[in-house]
C-alpha cells in the first residue's frame, strides 16, 4: 500500500470573476463541496470562499490528478448550485485555476491564509491576489 501526502492549494474564480457567491450561498456551497468531495474520496483539509473565488487545500489520493479534482469539484458544484435555484443568474466557475503544491512546513500558513480570506480581501482584490500568486510561483505569463 503506498503512503502519500501531496497537498495542493487550489484557487479558482467564478465565471468572469462575477461576485455571485452571496453570504446566503456561501455556507450551502462550502458544505455541498465538502460533502460531495467525501463521496468522491477527495480530502479537503481547508476551504473558504468570498464573493468571486474559492480556495481549497486538498490532499491528493494516489489515483487522483490535479485536473480531475478540479473538474469534479467545479463541474459538480456549479451544476448543484444551478439546480438549487439559489442564485438569480447561471452559476459558473472560470475554466482556469491555480494549483500550487504545499510543503509540510507551510500547511498551517496556507490554512490560515484560506481561513482569513475575508480579512485578506479588505486589503487586496482577487485580481491582485491572482497576479501575485502567478508571479510568486513562477507562473506569470510574459
Amino acid at each position: 500500500m503506498p503512503f502519500t501526502k501531496v497537498m495542493i492549494h487550489f484557487i479558482w474564480s467564478t465565471k468572469n470573476r462575477q461576485p455571485i457567491i452571496t453570504k446566503e450561498l456561501k455556507p450551502f456551497l462550502l458544505n455541498h463541496i465538502k460533502d460531495n468531495s467525501i463521496k468522491k474520496s477527495i480530502f479537503i483539509d481547508c476551504q473558504n470562499c468570498v464573493e468571486d473565488h474559492i480556495h481549497l487545500l486538498i490532499s491528493l489520493g494516489t489515483e487522483q490528478t490535479i485536473s480531475k479534482i478540479a473538474m469534479l469539484i467545479k463541474g459538480e458544484s456549479s451544476f448543484w448550485v444551478n439546480r438549487q435555484n439559489i442564485v438569480k443568474n447561471k452559476f459558473e466557475w472560470q475554466d482556469e485555476y491555480i494549483a500550487i503544491s504545499v510543503s509540510e512546513s507551510a500547511i498551517q500558513k496556507v490554512r490560515d491564509y484560506i481561513t482569513n480570506q475575508e480579512v485578506h480581501h479588505k486589503k487586496k482584490t482577487f485580481a491582485q491576489e491572482y497576479d501575485e500568486f502567478l508571479k510568486i510561483h513562477g507562473l506569470a505569463i510574459s
